[in-house]
C-alpha cells in the first residue's frame, strides 16, 4: 500500500506552519490564509549517492575556506551590502515592492558583470519590454543571455545547456513546476522551486539572484521557510515618489546584516550615493524650530539625518501623533519631557518626522528628537550648526553611545560646529578641532543650556 503524502498548512500572509486547518492563522490573526502545502514523503526524497559518500565527515581544522570566491559587482553600494561582494555559489534573494527598482538593479549589475557569462530569466516581462527597458537606460550586454520563460524544467534544462556563471530569475512567484499541482505564485509552487534552485547553484556553483514580491506588510511572499534556505535576503525599501532608494540586507551568511545601501533613482537607472549624509541633509532650511540633526550608525557607516517635529495644541482629548521614528519611542520621549524637562507636551498634537525616509530605531537618535520637540514646543531654533548625540532614559539622564568618535568626526566633517553629547562617556572623546561639544547630564540640562542660549 502506498504511504499517503503527508501535508501542513501555511499561512500565507506571516509564513507560519501548522498541522490543522483553521479559519484564523494563529500567529498573525489572518484570517482565511491557510493554504494546504504537500510534503514530498520520505520514501521519494532519499538520496541515490552511496552510504559512504553521503556520511564521510571531515575535521574543523580541514575545511578549506578557498571555495568562497567574492567577485565585485560593479556597483559598489551593492557589494557593501553583500559583505564585500557577491559569492560564487550563493543563492540571493531580492525583495521589494512593485516599481522600487529590482529588476533595474539586477540589469545594471549584469551590463557591470561583462567578463562573466550571465542567465537572465524572465517571467514577467517579454524579450522585447527587458531590450526596451536596456536601451533606455543605456545598458549594453553582449554576454548576457536572456530566456523568458516560466517553466522550471526548461529553465534548468537551459542552465545545463549554456553553463553560465550568474542567474537572475526575475520572479519566483512567476517559476512553476510542473510536477507539483498547484497554481504558479502559491507557496508549494514557490517553496518547491526555490528548493531546486538552491540544489542547482550548490551542485554548479552558480550565483544566482532571485527577485521576491512582497506582502501588503513588507515581508517576502511565500512561506517563511524560503527566507531560511537561501544565504542572503536583501530588502529595497523606498517611496516611488521619491528618488532615493535603500537596499538592507535582512540575511547574509557571508557578511554583516548591518550595512546599508543608498541609491539615487535617475533616468538612467540607479546610482550609488557614495555621501548619503549630504543627501539626506540637501535642502534643509535654516532658522527653522523644531528641527535637529541626529548620528546614527548603520552597518560600519555613520550617517546624519534630519528630525523634524511639529508640536500643536490639541483640539481633541487624545492628543494625536505621527512620527517618523518608532511609535511607542515617540510616545516615552514626549511623557520624559514633560516629566523630566518641564514641557507639557503630551496634551498636544506630536508630529514627528525624518528626512529622506530613513527609519531612525537607534537610541543615539533620542537627543535630537527631544530637542526638535522641545524646539518645535518653545518655537525657538536650535541654530543650523548644531547636533545631537545620546540617548534619554525614563529618568531623564543623557547616557552615552557607542562608536561616538566615529560620530563627531562625520558631524564636523560636514561642518557643523556644536555637538550636544553625554556628559558621562564611556570611551575617550577625541574631539575634532573645529567642533565645540556641549556636555548635557540630563533633558532639562539639554533644553536650557541649547534653547535658553538662542
Amino acid at each position: 500500500m502506498a504511504k499517503k503524502d503527508r501535508s501542513v498548512y501555511c499561512c500565507s500572509e506571516c509564513g507560519a506552519e501548522t498541522a490543522n486547518w483553521a479559519g484564523k492563522c494563529p500567529s498573525c490573526g489572518a484570517w482565511n490564509s491557510l493554504v494546504e502545502l504537500k510534503l514530498d514523503s520520505v520514501a521519494g526524497s532519499k538520496s541515490t549517492r552511496p552510504r559512504t559518500e553521503r556520511s564521510r565527515a571531515k575535521k574543523f581544522s580541514e575545511l578549506d575556506m578557498t571555495e568562497e570566491i567574492r567577485f565585485e559587482t560593479g556597483i559598489s553600494e551593492l557589494d557593501r551590502v553583500l559583505g564585500g561582494g557577491a559569492v560564487t555559489g550563493s543563492l540571493v534573494l531580492v525583495g521589494g515592492a512593485p516599481g522600487i527598482g529590482k529588476s533595474t538593479l539586477l540589469l545594471q549589475m549584469c551590463a557591470n558583470l561583462s567578463d562573466r557569462k550571465i542567465l537572465y530569466v524572465t517571467g514577467e516581462e517579454s524579450e522585447r519590454q527587458l531590450k526596451l527597458r536596456a536601451v533606455r537606460l543605456g545598458l549594453e550586454g553582449e554576454n548576457i543571455l536572456v530566456l523568458s520563460e516560466t517553466d522550471l524544467g526548461s529553465i534548468v534544462e537551459c542552465i545545463n545547456l549554456q553553463e553560465p556563471e550568474v542567474v537572475i530569475i526575475d520572479s519566483i512567484q512567476t517559476i512553476s513546476d510542473g510536477e507539483v499541482s498547484s497554481a504558479p505564485g502559491s507557496i508549494s509552487q514557490v517553496r518547491e522551486c526555490t528548493m531546486r534552485i538552491m540544489r542547482l547553484t550548490k551542485e554548479k556553483g552558480l550565483t544566482v539572484f532571485i527577485v521576491g514580491h512582497i506582502t501588503k506588510e513588507g515581508s517576502i511572499a511565500g512561506p517563511k521557510i524560503l527566507e531560511h534556505m537561501v544565504d542572503c535576503v536583501l530588502y529595497f525599501e523606498g517611496e516611488r515618489n521619491t528618488s532615493f532608494r535603500i537596499l538592507r540586507a535582512a540575511k547574509n551568511r557571508f557578511g554583516s546584516t548591518n550595512e546599508i545601501g543608498v541609491f539615487e533613482m535617475a533616468e538612467t537607472g540607479l546610482k550609488c550615493v557614495e555621501n548619503p549624509s549630504e543627501m539626506l541633509l540637501s535642502g534643509r532650511p535654516e532658522n527653522s524650530p523644531g528641527t535637529c540633526v541626529a548620528c546614527v550608525i548603520e552597518g560600519s557607516r555613520p550617517l546624519l539625518a534630519e528630525v523634524q517635529a511639529l508640536v500643536t495644541p490639541s483640539t481633541y482629548n487624545a492628543a494625536r501623533r505621527s512620527n517618523g521614528v518608532d511609535y511607542n519611542r515617540a510616545a516615552m520621549l514626549l511623557a520624559v519631557i514633560e516629566k523630566r524637562g518641564g514641557l507639557p507636551v503630551t496634551t498636544c498634537d506630536a508630529y514627528i518626522n525624518v528626512i529622506g525616509g530613513l527609519t531612525l530605531d537607534e537610541p543615539a537618535a533620542d537627543l535630537a528628537t527631544a530637542l526638535a520637540i522641545a524646539s518645535s514646543y518653545i518655537d525657538r531654533p536650535l541654530g543650523a550648526d548644531l547636533a545631537a548625540i545620546g540617548e534619554i532614559g525614563l529618568s531623564g539622564e543623557i547616557r552615552s553611545v557607542s562608536m561616538i568618535n566615529q560620530r563627531l568626526s562625520e558631524i564636523s566633517r560636514l561642518g557643523f560646529r556644536r555637538c550636544v553629547v553625554p556628559a558621562h562617556v564611556r570611551d575617550e572623546i577625541r574631539r575634532p578641532p573645529e567642533l565645540e561639544l556641549i556636555p548635557v547630564k540630563n533633558i532639562r540640562d539639554a533644553i536650557l543650556t541649547v534653547l535658553k542660549a538662542q
